[in-house]
């Protein structure tokens, strides 16, 4: 593999101000800081298991609502690993990982195609985890599944503690992404289609 893969990103806009620094062979480090303590805490878990560096910066109008920041961090999250995955060339494309947490059992599973979808199954109301609804999870994961141009499918088996229900997601985002991230060795430094590029 050449060079580090690295993705830095800055967007501002009126509603929010957010920077972020990705290396996706990292360690699990992480600085995160959104203004939100359990968004904080899934980003922090999302770094650690799947093995990114990741510093986040974010800064929105959380007195009127979490939403515009949630979102927006999965904008810039999503542009961060695009940036970094660059033309794609050798990597496994394909990820999947089925996470248990106590009570909760969840699915991911993502195509890193360029083109976009969110396939959801996740429960419309789980609930609050202090104030923070896990509801917005599904909008991270929108806007994250746009802005890197991935093939998104998350689903909740069963299970129903909104704070396992989130951790499970996010750990299982991560796992899934760090596979279908990974070079592959065998593969030629290629784009990982037979049309030979992702589109």
């Amino acid at each position: 593999m050449a060079g580090k893969r690295i993705g830095e990103v800055e967007r501002n806009t009126k509603e929010t101000e957010i920077a972020i620094r990705l290396l996706i062979d990292g360690g699990g480090r992480s600085g995160i800081d959104t203004g939100i303590p359990f968004f904080d805490h899934m980003l922090t878990l999302f770094s650690r298991h799947g093995l990114f560096d990741l510093n986040v910066r974010a800064r929105g109008d959380v007195e009127v609502d979490y939403h515009h920041t949630v979102e927006d961090v999965g904008i810039v999250l999503g542009d961060a690993f695009r940036r970094a995955l660059g033309e794609k060339k050798g990597i496994r494309r394909y990820g999947f990982f089925i996470l248990p947490m106590d009570e909760c059992l969840v699915r991911v599973a993502l195509d890193l195609s360029n083109r976009p979808y969110l396939a959801y199954r996740v429960p419309s109301a789980p609930g609050y985890v202090r104030d923070f609804n896990v509801a917005l999870v599904r909008e991270f994961f929108q806007a994250f599944a746009v802005s890197l141009g991935a093939n998104l499918h998350a689903s909740l088996e069963y299970g129903d503690e909104p704070h396992h229900v989130a951790e499970a997601l996010f750990k299982g985002l991560a796992r899934a992404l760090d596979a279908a991230c990974q070079v592959d060795p065998r593969a030629a430094a290629e784009a990982p289609s037979t049309k030979g590029v992702l589109t």
